[in-house]
Parts: structure tokens; sequence; C-alpha cells
């Protein structure tokens, strides 16, 4: 396989994250995570980052043409020369049209989407209880993995906070808008063959099994098809 183009999907809460963080350290490509790359625009008051706020604050997407040519400028850098790794986009079908279309100008195609799958109610449980610090943004969960002292951050001492889009009323409306937006792209990449559904709601170290064992069914099913 000459490179590893990959998708994350799934609800929010549901994970990607943990393992894309995973995925890019035993891989070596390229982690681009949108959300990250939206809220340091937020918080450098970047002219996207503007743009941006007022939808990522309401829990709604942020609208195609501030996203779309953001990826398009990463997965076309040499950085990603061996693949990359998306994470929250594509969230709509016309993202993906957009992804597809980029990717062919490239010269290049998706290897495989991975849906990393959570009930909505599992979702909840798990944003609503993250506290992230305003100084560094490490990210603590009341429940799963709770600060030594309740409020304050382990690693900078800065205070612990809900963010915005943490709050249970926008985490619901979150999960609205993934069901009505992005939950179609399961049936589109599943027509093409490119969707792998794997359980988010199992323990970490075990959905990180199952991703290895599907990138391994998938190297092996590229290799037979040269």
């Amino acid at each position: 396989m000459s490179e590893l183009n990959l998708v994350l999907l799934g609800p929010p809460g549901s994970g990607k994250g943990t393992q894309g963080e995973r995925l890019q350290e035993d891989l070596r490509l390229p982690y681009y995570a949108t959300g990250d790359i939206l809220r340091a625009a937020v918080r450098d008051e970047t002219e996207l980052g503007r743009s941006a706020k007022q939808y990522m604050d309401r829990g709604d997407l942020v609208p195609d043409e501030l996203i779309v040519d953001m990826i398009g400028e990463r997965i076309g850098s040499e950085e990603a020369a061996d693949g990359f790794i998306l994470d929250g986009f594509p969230r709509t079908v016309p993202q993906a049209e957009a992804l597809a279309k980029k990717l062919g100008e490239l010269g290049r195609e998706l290897t495989g989407v991975l849906l990393i799958d959570a009930g909505d109610d599992e979702v909840v449980r798990r944003l609503g209880g993250r506290r992230t610090c305003t100084e560094g943004g490490h990210v603590f969960h009341v429940e799963f993995h709770p600060p030594k002292q309740e409020g304050v951050c382990d690693v900078d001492g800065s205070e612990l906070i809900v963010r915005d889009d943490d709050e249970p009323e926008v985490i619901r409306h979150r999960l609205e808008q993934y069901h009505e937006k992005t939950a179609p792209l399961i049936d589109f990449y599943d027509h093409q063959s490119l969707l792998r559904r794997i359980d988010g709601a199992a323990a970490p170290g075990d959905v990180a099994d199952e991703v290895e064992r599907t990138l391994a069914t998938l190297k092996l099913e590229a290799d037979e098809a040269i």
C-alpha cells in the first residue's frame, strides 16, 4: 500500500480523537482534527476563527466554504504525501464530494472510512463530564479521568472549565446535527465499499485493537488488488 488516506467518522464523543492520536503515533501520518484547527483559529482570532466562532458556540456545523479550502491545503501538502488521517471532515455529503474532487485532482483516493460509533446516551455521558483547562487545553473527565484537585489542571495549574460545546443542551444539539447532516455519510461511503464499522462504546484499548485489525484487512485488500 503506497499511501494510507483515512477518514474517521462517528458522533461527537465517540472516541475518534483518542483513536486518531494513536493512529498518528503508530502510522507516523499527519492527523487533521478540524475541531482542533478551528478552535485554534478562534483562540488566535484569525479571520476563519471569527467567522467560525458564531457557529461553533451554538453547536452548529461550520459552513463548507470555511472548511473545504483549509482541508484541501493540508492534504495537498508535502507532509501528507504518504497519507493522512481526517477527523471531523467530511461532515456532510457535499463535503465528502468536495473531498473526493480534491483527491481526484491530486491523483489520489481514500483508503478507508472508519466509523467509530456510540449511542446518544453514551455521548452525553462522555462529553458532559469533560473539563478543559484554560491555559493549555488539557482535557480531564469527572468520571473517567478526574484531576487530582477539583477544578484545577494537573499539568499547568490553570482553571478547568466546561467548554461551551460541552454544555448538555449544546451536546444534544450537536447530536441532532450529526444525525441530520453527518449520518448520511454512512450510506454514502458504504455504497463505495469504503466504510468499516467499529464499536466506539467499547473500552479505548479494545477499540484500538479493532482499528488495528481493520487497517490490516484494508492493507491486505489493497495488496491483493495490485
